[in-house]
């Protein structure tokens, strides 16, 4: 069982350089990978893309989806892994590249998958990074930073050359950025309403709400049945507004486990 590599895009935010889109649309397509999204690109010169891309990847550059947003860049991924640099509280569970890829063979088979690049400068921030289900780092010797196309080499080669031997548990359609991040924003607002976290920071305490479902994996339904119980508890709270109700202590869950 191999990745279904018709289900990856890589996905690069905010590049700075035409030439590095370029170098990375042509690495996608050394491995097989023919789908690139461009998130906010600062400079988007097709003739300095091309350069780079040479005749080999024409293709992927021409059929190149570039957005201004991230959220509507991802809106249709059912799975996004970030890479990152950096480590830290917020960036627990980072895996290698070898070892992401063995566990995106099964969940490519049914899910599009977005493998998420940041900025040539910094990466991405813990902002952007909200939006990942899994992280992945690149071990290096000394210097930790790479040119950009080179990590989607890194990357590609690996989901390319991934398998797995042993059967695996049947991975279902899972829920879509759009619908996920619809979830958190109704949650977010409801958790404040009742006091479980902190309104005045919410998405400091929605960190590890995020970290718990993306570990679990949710479906569409299961985001349904999640917004129907959120709807459910701001009906309870209209209807009781008046009533004495004790306040709970802000974070009923631990944050840096």
């Amino acid at each position: 069982m191999k990745v279904n590599l018709k289900n990856i895009a890589i996905v690069l935010h905010e590049p700075h350089f035409p030439e590095n889109i370029g170098a990375a649309a042509r690495a996608a397509k050394n491995m097989g990978i023919r789908r690139l999204v461009v998130v906010n690109p600062l400079d988007c010169d097709l003739t300095r893309i091309l350069r780079m891309a040479t005749h080999t990847a024409e293709d992927v550059v021409a059929d190149m989806e570039v957005y201004n947003e991230i959220e509507e860049a991802l809106a249709p991924y059912r799975y996004v892994v970030g890479t990152t640099a950096r480590t830290g509280s917020h960036r627990q569970g980072i895996k290698t590249p070898r070892r992401i890829a063995q566990e995106l063979v099964p969940i490519s088979e049914d899910n599009e998958i977005a493998i998420l690049f940041g900025t040539e400068s910094r990466g991405l921030t813990n902002q952007e990074l909200r939006y990942c289900d899994a992280l992945v780092t690149i071990p290096t010797a000394d210097f930790s930073s790479l040119n950009l196309a080179q990590a989607v080499m890194v990357i590609a080669y690996e989901l390319f050359t991934a398998t797995q031997e042993e059967p695996q548990n049947f991975v279902p359609r899972l829920a879509n950025r759009h619908e996920l991040e619809g979830m958190y924003d109704h949650l977010t607002k409801t958790l404040a309403k009742i006091n479980f976290i902190n309104p005045e920071n919410p998405e400091y305490w929605m960190t590890s709400v995020r970290k718990a479902f993306s570990r679990i994996g949710l479906r569409a339904r299961d985001v349904k049945i999640i917004r129907g119980i959120c709807r459910q508890i701001d009906w309870y709270v209209s209807q009781n507004r008046d009533s004495e109700i004790v306040q709970p202590t802000h974070a009923a869950f631990p944050m840096d486990e």
